[in-house]
């Protein structure tokens, strides 16, 4: 019995003696620092502190306002490029597209040329609503690889520029003598600009570093994309015939025009069936500028008509694409016969046929 009871008493006695040996180890380590160790904290313990307010705080503040920084918010908005160096514009005169054209600093011709300078196109007769009893909307489209279209195609180049028509237009739109509109819809909804209109055949420019020889930097140009004129093929007219019961006439009234252009495959052959207006010019307000550009005549340099009369006689080949006759579905050809183009070149002739039968069943001979 003794040693049990003795048993019971060590036990509380070890676990009283393990405690407060554990509260005395916790003390010792929380105890404060001697007086030796007191004036370390106003002296070295401080001094990392301090370097924050001092020479630790310099390197920052000189990187922030050094030109490294500058070259950093230069490219954040020139797309990398340093604003500091010199930028030059390089101007290709190759025949592409979107080349500037030198102009002659002699009178190159045997004549003087002052005619063409003068020309103005005639007002259109007014038509007035209540007298227009018949009207139908027709779209047709012009390929200029047809004998009949070369004129479209002729690739010389004048004081006034390219005498490629897709060249005319372009440079009206660029000297903001027309406007362009884009090609998402016909009615001349959304006005678009020059560089729009040129990025719609895949061009526009680039900026490209020049280096010198130890492959540094030294300046940029800015160098035009290449762009073929070749690569537009087809433009597309949007006209309207409309006969006019006062004067007894049938009159056609082109609204406007378009090129044409198709989707490409990642290789570069086109899709078939694909080809869509890039932008559209209105055709009234574009008189004035193809009145000012002379149309090639193979057969006489000095008989040439201008672009406006060549559109107004009616001097070109087509081909119908779209019209608003028996069309209560606004659809084009191409999607009434998908899979047969002879099918749509017969039905384009037969809305001429239409047209031209109304005309003639009004009189009686």
């Amino acid at each position: 019995m003794t040693g049990k009871y003795i048993k019971w008493f060590l036990v509380p006695a070890v676990l009283v003696l393990c405690v407060e040996a554990s509260f005395a180890q916790r003390k010792k380590q929380t105890r404060p620092a001697s007086d030796t160790t007191k004036p370390q904290q106003n002296s070295n313990y401080g001094q990392p502190q301090q370097q924050q307010n001092s020479n630790y705080g310099q390197p920052q503040q000189q990187q922030q306002n050094s030109s490294y920084g500058n070259a950093n918010t230069a490219g954040a908005n020139n797309g990398g490029r340093d604003t500091s160096l010199p930028l030059t514009v390089i101007k290709g005169s190759s025949g592409l597209l979107n080349d500037s054209i030198k102009p002659s600093l002699r009178n190159d011709a045997a004549v003087e040329q002052n005619l063409i300078k003068d020309r103005t196109p005639l007002a259109y007769e007014n038509i007035r609503e209540d007298d227009a009893v018949f009207r139908v909307r027709v779209w047709r489209d012009i390929n200029t690889y047809e004998k009949m279209n070369l004129p479209f195609r002729y690739a010389a180049e004048e004081d006034n520029g390219s005498q490629r028509f897709i060249a005319i237009l372009l440079q009206a739109i660029k000297n903001d003598s027309i406007t362009a509109f884009s090609g998402a819809d016909d009615r001349f909804t959304t006005p678009i600009t020059y560089d729009q209109a040129l990025a719609a055949f895949g061009g526009g420019s680039d900026t490209v570093a020049k280096r010198d020889a130890d492959n540094n930097v030294i300046g940029y140009e800015v160098r035009a994309r290449p762009v073929s004129p070749d690569s537009i093929k087809t433009f597309r007219l949007k006209e309207e015939w409309i006969f006019d019961k006062e004067t007894s006439r049938l009159y056609v009234r082109i609204l406007g025009i378009a090129p044409v252009m198709a989707y490409t495959r990642s290789d570069g052959t086109q899709i078939p069936g694909s080809e869509r207006p890039l932008w559209w010019v209105y055709y009234p307000d574009m008189r004035p500028v193809l009145s000012k550009y002379e149309v090639y005549n193979p057969k006489n340099y000095g008989s040439r008509m201008s672009w406006e009369e060549l559109f107004e006689s009616r001097m070109f080949s087509s081909y119908i694409v779209k019209s608003t006759m028996d069309n209560p579905f606004d659809v084009d050809l191409a999607q009434m016969y998908p899979n047969n183009t002879l099918f749509r070149l017969l039905e384009g002739d037969h809305i001429k046929e239409k047209i031209f039968d109304y005309e003639q069943s009004l009189w009686q001979y």
